[in-house]
């Protein structure tokens, strides 16, 4: 199989993580070792989990990390490296998603990156840019994520006491099953987040004043 670098997407967090850790496993029953780097993940540092329950060790990759330079200084040592997974890709700057495609270019590995384009405010994710950029193959998953009223969701919502909000740094860890007093994440269709109307909101049937219509004399 020839190397490439790659980005999977599905626009929300519902199944890359889970997809992250198949292709691992089916590539170790292979008897391949591989590399995987993650950052922020929901369970903690070094860690690469789904909600489905599984988890597995990772190597955190922080901010001014060299991903390349840390490959290179394992295989030096006698380390062995046949591919290389990434998830939560869009958390990792510019100059890290460049490193891995040298990794593709001069360690000649397959690289599979996972991560969403774009955050709550529906802006990219500077490391999700890059990876468009310079990806050899984009994917999207084929579980689809549904928005509350049932259609097709397309855009990550943060929510705080389970209303939406639009203003806060851009990366703040949540996940969809924490108390709603808390930071937690719901995906909704293009329509309910320019309404921010989350689930909780559709249920007490408010809108956010900003969005009332507005009847002109």
């Amino acid at each position: 199989m020839g190397s490439r670098a790659g980005s999977t997407d599905d626009g929300h967090w519902s199944s890359e993580s889970t997809l992250a850790l198949q292709i691992a496993h089916n590539r170790d029953a292979r008897g391949l070792q591989g590399v995987i780097f993650t950052r922020d993940d929901r369970a903690g540092e070094g860690k690469l989990s789904s909600r489905l329950g599984l988890v597995t060790e990772a190597v955190e990759a922080p901010a001014g990390m060299d991903l390349y330079a840390y490959l290179v200084a394992q295989l030096s040592k006698g380390g062995k490296a046949d591919y290389v997974i990434v998830d939560e890709a869009q958390f990792l700057a510019p100059e890290q998603i460049d490193q891995l495609a040298r990794i593709v270019d001069d360690l000649g590995l397959d690289v599979f990156a996972f991560g969403i384009t774009t955050d709550f405010r529906t802006k990219l994710f500077p490391g999700s840019q890059r990876l468009i950029e310079l990806a050899d193959r984009l994917e999207q998953l084929q579980v689809e994520a549904l928005c509350w009223c049932g259609a097709r969701a397309t855009h990550n919502a943060r929510t705080v006491c389970g209303d939406m909000v639009v203003e806060g740094a851009q990366v703040v860890v949540g996940d969809v099953n924490r108390p709603a007093e808390e930071i937690g994440y719901e995906v909704l269709c293009r329509r309910h987040h320019r309404k921010r109307m989350t689930s909780s909101a559709s249920r007490s049937g408010t809108l956010s004043p900003d969005v009332l219509p507005v009847n002109h004399a």
